[in-house]
């Protein structure tokens, strides 16, 4: 009878040392990599908030923000930050998209800023449907447009500002080589309706 024990003893012991064994071969698993998104992208997630916020809303203008921590990617940035207006309300707010969290209040997903009053500035907010040309296809539209100057830096930040022009009725993708349009000393303006190349500022 103890010799029963004692074998019965040892089978267990003996397969419990495998499942260790196993579970020790099991490789952890990796975090998954961080991947900036569109601007076309961010848009419609902070517009689908927004709209919670008032039922008028449009959009007055959104920008791209380089975070170090995230991948270069053409046409992609790790964060983004929109303002949206209402005109019932008299009022504007700005939101952020993040893919992760990080510094200057950034907080992965979308982050509503305090509301404030707004008047209706020079700048004319416009409607979501407006923005049917993504930023990858912009920045492929600007690409053509730029000299070797601007081509042979292939780590150069490029940077992204949507908003509608004076006297235009679309809105216009500014894709500006550097990290701001007040920095820069190149920069292509895209149709965001039409995707069609309007004109190179300097």
């Amino acid at each position: 009878m103890k010799k029963f024990f004692y074998l019965m003893a040892a089978c267990g012991l003996a397969m419990w040392a495998a499942g260790c064994s196993d579970e020790a071969k099991t490789p952890a698993k990796k975090a998954k990599a961080v991947e900036p998104v569109t601007g076309q992208s961010a848009l419609f997630r902070m517009f689908q908030v927004a709209r919670s916020w008032a039922p008028d809303v449009q959009i007055l203008k959104m920008n791209s923000i380089h975070l170090t921590e995230v991948p270069n990617v053409a046409g992609k940035a790790g964060a983004w930050q929109a303002t949206f207006t209402s005109a019932t309300m008299s009022a504007a707010r700005p939101y952020t998209y993040s893919v992760i969290e990080s510094e200057g209040n950034l907080h992965e997903g979308v982050f509503a800023g305090q509301q404030e009053s707004w008047s209706g500035p020079a700048t004319k907010p416009f409607l979501i449907a407006g923005v049917k040309v993504d930023t990858d296809a912009a920045h492929k539209t600007a690409m053509g447009q730029a000299g070797e100057a601007q081509k042979k830096d292939p780590n150069q930040t490029i940077s992204f500002l949507l908003e509608r022009q004076e006297g235009s009725v679309n809105p216009a993708w500014r894709v500006i080589w550097g990290e701001s349009a007040g920095t820069s000393s190149f920069s292509v303006l895209v149709d965001a309706s039409t995707g069609e190349y309007l004109k190179t500022l300097h």
